[in-house]
């Protein structure tokens, strides 16, 4: 594939939107980005907070996340993902790689399954020892009978539905760039 770019011309901006209306996606009704910061006084936000910490109460239990299908991403792809609450210094911070891990977990090798049983157990296990974040290495490879990187895509979900992942992003290039993810944890009874 040759990395020289050219612009596309009208047929293919056409192409585009004709193939996105018959994907059924709607343009957003705004262009305004939401800061991150927390609102004050929003009821929906404290409702979902405090749903999210009774669900971390039982984490313990096993099979959190889900065996479904998942969104596929690109190998190159930068994760990032982070609660609404977050606040913004923190999700900067860990970004920039300036929070330091303190328990890894490498898949590669592993099998879909063993995969998500492993990082079920490594993030049971971190909130147990109350760890504040982890590096989780999913690599970049390309399954065997798919056309994207399996484990990489399906981290990215699994991650998104465990109750104490309060943010992950890809990490910085020393840690294994976007073959891996830094984990923010929620640590019982401590707020970001």
């Amino acid at each position: 594939m040759s990395r020289d770019r050219h612009p596309p011309d009208e047929d293919e901006i056409s192409a585009f939107r004709q193939a996105l209306k018959e994907a059924g996606v709607r343009p957003i009704a705004s262009n305004r980005a939401d800061p991150g910061r927390r609102r004050r006084g929003d009821p929906a936000a404290a409702e979902r907070r405090a749903a999210a910490t009774s669900a971390s109460d039982d984490i313990t239990a096993a099979g959190r996340t889900s065996d479904g299908r998942v969104e596929p991403v690109r190998p190159s792809e930068f994760l990032d993902f982070a609660l609404p609450d977050l606040p913004w210094r923190t999700r900067q911070q860990l970004k920039r790689g300036r929070i330091g891990w303190e328990a890894g977990l490498d898949l590669h090798g592993y099998t879909l399954e063993e995969a998500r049983a492993e990082l079920e157990a490594f993030l049971r296990d971190a909130a147990g020892h109350r760890r504040r974040c982890v590096l989780v290495v999913h690599g970049k490879a390309w399954g065997a009978t798919s056309d994207y990187p399996v484990i990489k895509s399906h981290v990215n979900t699994w991650l998104r539905e465990w109750p104490s992942v309060l943010a992950f992003c890809s990490a910085t290039a020393i840690d294994g760039g976007t073959g891996a993810v830094y984990v923010l944890l929620r640590r019982r009874g401590h707020q970001a």
